[in-house]
């Protein structure tokens, strides 16, 4: 019997919309009653619940892929048997799939292109660590948060082993043929080095706007892969660079032995395609549109001030009095040795990594600071299910790396006080300024102090809301603390903390 939506399944999930169906599977949107929170709820087809094997399969795969707890992985959070029906919950992500947004905007910005394959490309190589293959990575499965960030999902659940199956089955592979690695396409099961290969067709398509391969049946297609040469990228899109098409072409080498020896390799590879990038391009300010999400609002300028939604009620925290602005620090660049000196210095202390601007928007401070080294050490959710947020990806947030970062869960509905990152200062000591750099703009957030990393915290800034950088005024109020948290007090969809940078008054 059909599942239909308005149905509760397992007495919890109540399935609001059919968001896509395959040959062996469904997938809906439902509603956790339990948890009231939105989810994507999996249900394998009825004459496939019937197969014993199958559904031990089944079984088997979800609890290995419930293993996976990467930031760029759509999490499983439930597994069970409906009705006899065989179902798995995965968390929901609230935006389009990267076929659909390539299908909009067709070929990406290199800079896009690449940031999207690197998040693919760890997501794929953790999985791998963990002995888990994908064996149908395409663009269909890789879905866009709110931020614009990659999720890869459908790490081989539902999916049949036979190829020529896969290849005439109705509704199954809409794709799938054109993202095969060769040895599949010849019957094998494909193993890291296939996941490999189908990364790069996917490259190619971020690049071009188009698959290397296209024409006549999914069979036909699939052929192709086993015996024409690999396209060149820059045949297509002459302004990519040469590393970048090399890069493309290992990952899609005929032979397995050919390519990159793992997909760890091929994140290597693409991070220092990225770092050659010139500085126009790699440095460019956020709030320029990347083509796939709609552009986010772009930073303060110096002159503005941006509007700062009030804090949340909190009788059990301190509030800090507003400071006064400070006057901006104009460094001069004049033909005396000491200035220029003092003004390197003070350009090192402020600069933010590349991003536009010698030093941050209003808040700056009045006086000279000084550079305190920060590390982020822990994530903080008091009020979570599970009393954490992501903490794998909490070293991100201080790691020097702009394109990495720390992320909180995906909220529909933000009903919790907060829910932060904590950074480690090494030592007590009086933060003047915060500066928080993110991908996400659009959350309000605030800064906490305390002595111990579990907390008690503290308030010692005002609620703003935060642009692609924001400058915290800090008060601590003569106080020295170890430890501070980006404490985030509304979002609507998922929060990056990609790098934190704090300051002293000198």
């Amino acid at each position: 019997m059909a599942v239909k939506v308005g149905e509760r399944i397992a007495d919890r999930y109540e399935l609001e919309q059919l968001v896509g169906e395959g040959g062996m599977s469904s997938v809906y949107r439902a509603h956790d009653a339990v948890l009231e929170r939105r989810v994507a709820i999996k249900v394998l087809h009825e004459h496939y619940s019937s197969d014993p094997e199958y559904v031990e399969r089944f079984r088997r795969e979800a609890r290995a892929i419930a293993r996976l707890a990467h930031p760029n992985v759509v999490t499983v959070i439930d597994r069970g048997e409906w009705d006899g029906r065989q179902f798995i919950v995965f968390e929901h992500v609230a935006g389009e799939n990267l076929k659909t947004a390539i299908e909009r905007v067709g070929a990406m910005p290199v800079r896009r292109a690449l940031v999207l394959g690197i998040q693919i490309a760890r997501a794929l190589a953790y999985a791998h660590q963990l002995e888990i293959v994908h064996r149908d990575v395409k663009p269909h499965n890789v879905l866009l948060d709110p931020g614009g960030a990659a999720k890869v999902t459908d790490f081989g659940i539902a999916r049949t082993l036979d190829v020529e199956e896969a290849l005439t089955q109705t509704g199954t592979v809409l794709g799938t043929g054109q993202y095969l690695s060769p040895e599949q396409a010849n019957g094998g099961r494909g193993d890291e080095r296939s996941d490999q290969y189908s990364l790069g067709v996917v490259m190619f398509e971020l690049l071009t706007g188009e698959v290397p391969y296209s024409g006549g049946s999914l069979m036909a297609i699939a052929m192709k892969h086993v015996n024409d040469p690999v396209p060149s990228v820059r045949e297509r899109q002459p302004e990519v660079p040469e590393r970048l098409d090399s890069v493309v072409a290992c990952a899609m080498a005929k032979s397995p032995e050919d390519r990159f020896p793992s997909m760890q390799a091929m994140v290597t590879a693409l991070e220092a395609c990225l770092a050659d990038l010139p500085d126009e391009d790699r440095f460019r300010d956020r709030s320029e549109d990347t083509g796939v999400m709609a552009p986010p609002a772009p930073p303060a300028s110096p002159t503005q001030t941006v509007a700062t939604p009030p804090p949340p009620a909190r009788s059990d925290r301190r509030r800090p009095q507003r400071r006064a602005g400070g006057a901006r620090l104009l460094v001069l660049l004049l033909g005396i040795a000491g200035v220029i000196a003092a003004g390197l210095v003070a350009l090192e202390a402020t600069r933010d990594d590349g991003v536009t601007g010698l030093l941050d928007g209003p808040g700056g401070g009045g006086g000279s600071e000084t550079r305190v080294q920060l590390q982020a050490v822990a994530d903080f959710d008091p009020q979570g299910d599970n009393r954490e947020e992501h903490p794998e990806s909490v070293p991100a947030a201080s790691d020097g790396n702009r394109e990495t970062f720390w992320t909180t869960e995906t909220y529909n509905t933000f009903e919790k006080d907060g829910v932060g990152v904590v950074i480690d200062a090494g030592s007590p000591v009086k933060l003047s300024r915060l500066t928080v750099v993110t991908d996400t703009p659009g959350f309000t957030a605030m800064i906490l102090a305390g002595s111990q990393e579990g907390g008690e915290f503290v308030d010692v800034s005002e609620a703003r809301e935060v642009a692609a950088r924001t400058s915290f005024e800090v008060d601590t109020r003569g106080e020295e603390f170890r430890y501070y948290v980006v404490w985030i007090t509304a979002l609507d969809g998922t929060a990056h903390v990609n790098e934190v940078r704090g300051f002293r008054a000198a």
